[in-house]
């Protein structure tokens, strides 16, 4: 095992697992994930946890005996280190770190720069075989992304699906964004310096795939490795807008397509495009365009 110092020391009891300012978390019940596992579908591949930790200082886990479900972690910004075994690697920004389920590890972010880490656990019958990929693609718990904005993307994803409720559709969602994340990280892991997406480019490309999902300006910062006074001052320096307006004007395109190509009700296409109250969408469509949803459609 490789000599530690004292930035990158092994987690103590002081070391904090959770509750980071800005954080995002979501674990699902056990009766759930047992009840999920047990559906025809939502056995295959069930995320039981998943969550975000942006500058987790002072943050480590560790266990003995290993987790229950496989672990994905993705940094995208600062550093951290694991330890699978006798062997302890260092994290930085583009890690991608696949921890098996029931093998002894730990994890943690470094003291002089702490880690934004995104991270989901997963389960079921198919997860054995995507782990196992995963493992062998990247030569060992441990890889490179050139990029990780887009599976940090994903796992966000994950949290919004199991936010959206722990349904069979909601847990099916999650396994199809997780699926994609492990995709991702068995295709694209050990890559070499390249050319990348701008942290603009990922910010504007997480917003477009996820639409009309609304995404808070701090966690599409920590998806790019930058702060939100930094994504924000990118925003309206090249596009003339803020994060949250720009969601706004993706929003509202949307709905003019739906105005334009479908016959749904106003309060329908409201709610697609992600308004529940269709008298507030209607102001802010009014406020934009001109006219009133119903006018533009008539025009």
């Amino acid at each position: 095992m490789e000599d530690m110092d004292e930035t990158t020391a092994e987690p103590d009891a002081d070391a904090i697992r959770d509750g980071f300012a800005g954080q995002r978390m979501l674990v699902v019940p056990r009766t759930d994930v047992a009840r999920a596992l047990r559906h025809p579908v939502t056995g295959k591949l069930l995320v039981t946890d998943a969550g975000c930790f942006p500058h987790a200082a002072r943050h480590g886990r560790s266990r003995p005996r290993g987790a229950r479900e496989h672990l994905l972690l993705v940094c995208t910004g600062g550093a951290g280190w694991c330890r699978v075994g006798d062997v302890r690697t260092a994290v930085s920004r583009g890690g991608a770190v696949l921890l098996p389920a029931d093998r002894a590890h730990a994890y943690g972010a470094a003291q002089d720069d702490p880690w934004t880490v995104w991270w989901f656990h997963f389960t079921g019958a198919d997860a054995d075989d995507l782990a196992r990929a995963a493992l062998d693609a990247a030569g060992g718990p441990v890889t490179h992304l050139r990029d990780p904005a887009p599976v940090a993307s994903l796992v966000s994803q994950v949290i919004d699906a199991l936010d959206s409720g722990l349904t069979v559709a909601g847990f099916t969602r999650a396994a199809g964004a997780a699926w994609h994340a492990l995709a991702q990280v068995i295709a694209t892991g050990r890559r070499g310096p390249g050319p990348s997406l701008s942290p603009l480019e990922r910010a504007v490309e997480h917003l477009r795939a996820t639409a009309p999902q609304r995404t808070a300006v701090s966690a599409l910062a920590a998806m790019c490795g930058l702060s939100a006074s930094q994504l924000s001052a990118l925003f309206r320096e090249h596009l003339g807008v803020s994060p949250l307006q720009f969601q706004v004007q993706l929003r509202m395109a949307q709905a003019r397509e739906l105005l334009d190509g479908t016959a749904m009700p106003v309060a329908a296409v409201a709610r697609r495009i992600g308004y529940e109250d269709p008298m507030y969408f209607s102001r802010q469509f009014t406020r934009r365009h001109g006219m009133t949803p119903s006018a533009y459609r008539g025009r």
